[in-house]
């Protein structure tokens, strides 16, 4: 560790509190471009990222233009065939399990309350499966973000890498918030990532495709931005031991 960092003061921690706290999953964006030296910059910062004996095990591709459109209607036209066909869903399965298998509570729970709380803002009830496909296929526009990044991993690493993966990522969303940007984590890519993604971004054999995520700038007239989960208590999930 370089002297710098280790008398480094964070001298507005307010600004730090509020770049995290004021991070959520935006779903619609603004055409409005982004500078490849500001994404740069942004992965510069998330690059300090611990990792366990500094393995640094990310890889990144970053769409933008040609590439991201052509992915999106790679994607989407997937999307579209197994919502019309769903035993094409057999050809599209993810390489590790993000979710359970079987779901129990409180984590169920939450999960209902994000999906149901989501649809009920955007007006759409239960059983209206034309418009949650809809809602759904929206991921796979980046959400009209101009920039979408796609995480690799070397399919030779443990488990632990998805572990250093996920503050590796949050560096990205609070610097990107630090920068007046927003995100939105999606691992709803991952079913399209060995037929698609991965030949699309010239992925190697070995690398696992983690998630993507959507870069830029919120639509802050959008009904769907309006949209914040909840957090429990800090009492709900700590124990303090004495």
């Amino acid at each position: 560790m370089t002297k710098s960092q280790v008398s480094t003061l964070v001298e507005d921690p307010a600004s730090v509190d509020a770049a995290i706290e004021s991070r959520f999953s935006a779903r619609a964006f603004l055409p409005r471009p982004v500078s490849r030296e500001t994404i740069a910059e942004i992965l510069r910062v998330a690059r300090r990222a611990s990792s366990g004996t500094n393995t640094q095990p990310w890889k990144v591709y970053v769409l933008q233009g040609k590439s991201r459109d052509s992915l999106v209607e790679k994607v989407c036209a997937a999307h579209d065939a197994i919502y019309a066909n769903p035993a094409l869903a057999a050809e599209y399965k993810e390489e590790y399990d993000y979710y359970p298998e079987k779901w129990a509570s409180p984590y169920i729970d939450r999960r209902r309350e994000n999906g149901w709380g989501l649809y009920g803002l955007l007006g759409i009830t239960r059983g209206e499966k034309d418009k949650m496909h809809a809602q759904h296929h929206r991921n796979f526009c980046f959400f009209d973000a101009p920039v979408g990044f796609m995480f690799t991993l070397d399919r030779a690493m443990g488990r632990g890498s998805l572990v250093d993966y996920g503050m590796f990522m949050q560096n990205i969303m609070v610097a990107a918030r630090a920068r007046g940007l927003h995100t939105c984590p999606q691992a709803a890519w991952n079913g399209y990532a060995k037929k698609i993604i991965l030949p699309h971004i010239g992925a190697g054999p070995d690398e696992m495709l983690v998630c993507g995520m959507a870069l830029g700038y919120a639509d802050e007239t959008h009904q769907v931005n309006s949209f914040h989960t909840p957090r429990v208590p800090v009492e709900e999930f700590t124990r303090w031991l004495d």
